[in-house]
């Protein structure tokens, strides 16, 4: 009984996965640019009435990339695709992105939830583009900009210099989730 639970939850997850990939397969390349880019923008709008100081935050920096993701976890295992857009504030270059997650542990469920990266430096923004990042663990820590002692509100620190928002449907999420996720460039986009 057991094993055929699991593997009749098993293969619910391999279809959920499977249809949003192939229902997206139906878009052509600009239409596709233009879902990531809109969605991108509801993103930033609803992260910017729920912390009014994020918008500061995101405009003063090198860059920054809002990404939509969605995931399904039943019992041991778990994973999850989403897009995005990363975008250089000096040169206003957009660079559309993927990403794709793996979980394990006990658990069920399904989550949507958006992503904005937060880059103070040319650099780190430049590496999350072109090398790509890879996040593991979890972290619920609140963090200092430089030694000035001035915190960016309701974002996570990556690394130096790197800011991370989570935002759920019910607003900024107090706890950053992701884990097992590599972010990469969208050769199909770009």
């Amino acid at each position: 009984m057991k094993t055929s639970f699991r593997l009749f939850l098993s293969s619910l997850l391999i279809m959920l996965i499977s249809s949003t990939a192939m229902a997206k397969q139906y878009l052509n390349a600009d239409q596709e640019r233009a879902s990531v880019r809109e969605s991108a923008n509801t993103t930033l709008e609803k992260l910017y009435a729920t912390q009014p100081g994020s918008k500061q935050v995101i405009e003063g920096a090198a860059g920054y990339a809002v990404f939509s993701n969605f995931g399904v976890k039943i019992l041991l295992a778990g994973g999850g695709t989403g897009k995005g857009i990363a975008v250089n504030n000096k040169t206003k270059a957009e660079t559309f992105m993927k990403m794709a997650e793996v979980q394990a542990g006990l658990g069920l469920g399904v989550k949507s939830y958006n992503l904005v990266w937060v880059f103070q430096t040319q650099d780190g923004f430049d590496q999350f583009v072109n090398s790509g990042w890879e996040l593991g663990g979890q972290a619920t820590a609140a963090a200092k900009v430089d030694d000035k002692g001035g915190a960016v509100q309701g974002a996570v620190s990556i690394a130096p210099g790197v800011w991370l928002y989570q935002m759920t449907k019910n607003g900024l999420a107090l706890e950053l989730t992701v884990k097992g996720t590599k972010y990469y460039k969208d050769s199909d986009l770009n």
